[in-house]
C-alpha cells in the first residue's frame, strides 16, 4: 500500500507535466505550418523560397510575442520545444555527418578554432573593462560570446560568483542577439563572396549555440550546416578548459558592492561542460562512419532533424522580447556588440589567413 502512494503522485506528476506542454507545442507548431506555407507559396510564385520557413518561423514567433505575452500555460510547451526538440534535432543532424570531416579539417583549423576562442574572450574582456563593466561582467559576456552563449555563461557564473542581475542581463541580450546573428549572418554568403564550406567556418566560430548554427546555416546548404555544425562542436568543447582556468582566475578577481560570500568553489559536472546533445552528435556521427547508419535512413533523419529544427525556432521567436534590448543597458548592448564584430573579424581572418576554400 505504502509502495502504491510513493508510485501514484509521481506518475500523476509525470502525466500532468506532459499534458501541460501540449499548449504551448501547439502554438509552436501553428506558427510552424503557417512558416512553412508560406515557404510552399514563395516556391510556387517565385521557384524558390527567398525567405526560408525556419526563418519565417522565427520573425511570426517574434511578432507574435512582441504583439501578445503568451499565457503561461503556453510556457512549458514553448521552453521544451526552444530546448529539447532542437536538441533531439542537433543529435540527429549527426547521422548525416561523418567524422572523417574532422580529420579532413586538419590540425591548422582546430588550432584555429581554439585560437578564436582565446582572442575572442580576451578582447571581448578588453573592450567590456573599457567600457566601464564589472570584471565579473565582462567574462559572462566574454565567454557567452565566445563560447556558447547561455551555456557558456550558466557554466562560468559559479566559479567566478557573478551576481544575479549581471547573469540575467548577459543572457537576456544573449537570447536577442543570438536570434540577430541567425538572421543577419546568411548575408555574408554574397557580400563577403564566401563559399559554402567558408560560410560553416564562419557561422561555427561565431554563433552562440549549437542549435543556432543551425538555424543560420540550413537556409544555405547542407555542406554549411555540417562544417558549422562540427566547427561549433569543438568549440564548444573548449568550454571545459575556460571553466577550469576562471576558477583558477576567479579568487584575484576584484570584490564588487553587493557581493553575499565566497567566489563558488564548485565546478559544473560532465554534462554541464559536454551537454548531451553533443555526446549524441557525436555517437551518430561514429555510428555513420562505421557504416552503422545504412544510406537509405540517412534522409528521414535528416528531414526529421529539419522539421524540429523549423518547430524549435517558432519557439525560439516566442521567446524573445526585443523589448528586452532597452531594459540590459548601452554599455552591455556595445559591449557585446563590440565583441562579437571583434570575433566575425577574427573569424574571417581565420578562414582567408588558412585559405579555406
Amino acid at each position: 500500500m505504502g509502495s502504491t502512494a510513493a508510485v501514484s503522485p509521481g506518475t500523476g506528476t509525470q502525466s500532468e507535466r506532459a499534458t501541460s506542454m501540449l499548449p504551448g507545442i501547439g502554438l509552436c507548431a501553428v506558427i510552424t505550418a503557417v512558416a512553412v506555407a508560406a515557404q510552399a507559396v514563395e516556391e510556387r510564385v517565385a521557384g524558390h523560397p527567398y525567405v526560408e520557413a525556419l526563418v519565417l518561423a522565427i520573425l511570426i514567433g517574434i511578432a507574435v510575442r512582441t504583439a501578445w505575452t503568451p499565457h503561461p500555460r503556453f510556457r512549458t510547451g514553448i521552453a521544451f520545444s526552444a530546448k529539447q526538440l532542437l536538441e533531439v534535432a542537433v543529435v540527429l543532424l549527426g547521422a548525416s555527418l561523418s567524422l572523417g570531416a574532422i580529420l579532413a579539417s586538419g590540425p591548422a583549423l582546430l588550432a584555429g578554432i581554439v585560437g578564436t576562442v582565446v582572442i575572442g574572450i580576451a578582447a571581448s574582456v578588453a573592450i567590456c573593462r573599457a567600457l566601464g563593466l564589472p570584471a565579473r561582467m565582462a567574462i559572462l559576456v566574454a565567454c557567452g560570446n565566445a563560447i556558447c552563449g547561455n551555456s557558456a555563461i550558466a557554466a562560468v557564473a559559479p566559479v567566478i560568483g557573478a551576481q544575479p542581475k549581471d547573469i540575467a542581463a548577459a543572457i537576456a541580450f544573449t537570447a536577442v542577439l543570438g536570434v540577430l546573428m541567425v538572421l543577419g549572418l546568411p548575408l555574408f554568403v554574397p557580400l563577403a563572396g564566401m563559399s559554402d564550406n567558408q560560410y560553416g567556418v564562419l557561422a561555427g566560430l561565431t554563433v552562440y549555440a549549437v542549435p543556432q548554427v543551425l538555424a543560420a546555416t540550413v537556409p544555405v546548404s547542407l555542406l554549411s550546416t555540417q562544417v558549422g555544425t562540427l566547427v561549433k562542436l569543438v568549440r564548444v568543447l573548449m568550454l571545459g578548459p575556460v571553466v577550469v582556468a576562471f576558477s583558477l582566475i576567479a579568487p584575484r578577481l576584484p570584490r564588487e558592492p553587493g557581493m553575499e560570500g565566497a567566489v563558488s568553489k564548485g565546478r559544473p559536472g560532465l554534462t554541464k561542460l559536454v551537454p548531451w546533445f553533443i555526446l549524441g552528435f557525436l555517437i551518430l556521427a561514429t555510428f555513420r562512419s562505421l557504416g552503422l547508419i545504412p544510406d537509405v535512413a540517412v534522409k528521414p533523419l535528416t528531414q526529421l532533424a529539419g522539421v524540429l529544427t523549423v518547430l524549435s525556432m517558432a519557439a525560439l521567436g516566442l521567446g524573445v522580447d526585443v523589448r528586452v534590448l532597452a531594459r540590459v543597458g548601452g554599455r552591455v548592448t556595445l559591449a557585446v556588440t563590440a565583441s562579437l564584430a571583434v570575433l566575425i573579424a577574427v573569424s574571417i581572418g581565420l578562414i582567408r589567413g588558412l585559405g579555406i576554400g
